[in-house]
């Protein structure tokens, strides 16, 4: 079918069949497969309106640490996913213990001396999961997440089902610390005691 076609888009063709084979293209596209999964996840349970915000930002915690996980261990995994496509496909993968060369491949130009593997292994991989990480902390930091979670024990839902005494006490002393003096706070725990 490409033999069919004008030889400017034969060419076309051919330089992204190329590229698509090409180390960079595969080691990148693998890693944001497999985050971009993850995040899926994530999406989908979130989307869910039965999903109470205690359990959403436990999945929220939970993506985080397989994230992280997957940042500490995962690399020796998709090197093998790597290299499994490139036998898959009769492809010659690079020597990752040789220098790496970037643009002109002159040595007085490198910023340091460093192999392919650790390139790709902190400059590509790492990089993507810390940008990952980074926009679920960003979109869900520590303080919110604890500030949604305080705030579900208030929850008119099932008759306050998930109320619970400690958890309006932490919520009024950790977000409004100035609103509640020590009797205020002392009322507070007796009030919400006795509902």
């Amino acid at each position: 079918m490409i033999d069919q076609a004008p030889l400017e888009l034969q060419g076309q063709v051919k330089a992204v069949l190329k590229a698509m084979r090409s180390f960079d293209f595969v080691l990148c596209l693998l890693p944001m497969h497999k985050v971009m999964k993850i995040i899926e996840v994530l999406c989908q349970t979130l989307q869910r309106k039965s999903l109470d915000v205690v359990h959403a930002m436990n999945f929220v915690a939970l993506t985080k640490s397989i994230l992280q996980e997957m940042r500490e261990k995962g690399w020796d995994d998709l090197v093998r996913d790597v290299e499994s496509f490139y036998e898959k496909h009769d492809i010659d993968m690079p020597d990752m213990n040789t220098w790496y060369k970037d643009g002109t491949c002159r040595h007085c130009q490198q910023r340091d001396f460093i192999t392919v593997e650790h390139h790709y292994h902190m400059d590509v991989f790492n990089a993507l999961v810390d940008f990952q990480l980074s926009e679920l902390n960003r979109r869900f930091s520590d303080h919110a997440s604890e500030l949604l979670i305080l705030s579900s024990t208030l929850d008119l839902r099932d008759n306050f089902k998930n109320f619970k005494t400690e958890g309006v006490c932490n919520l009024a002393k950790k977000f409004y610390p100035e609103d509640f003096d020590d009797g205020e706070m002392f009322a507070l725990e007796l009030e919400c005691a006795y509902l």
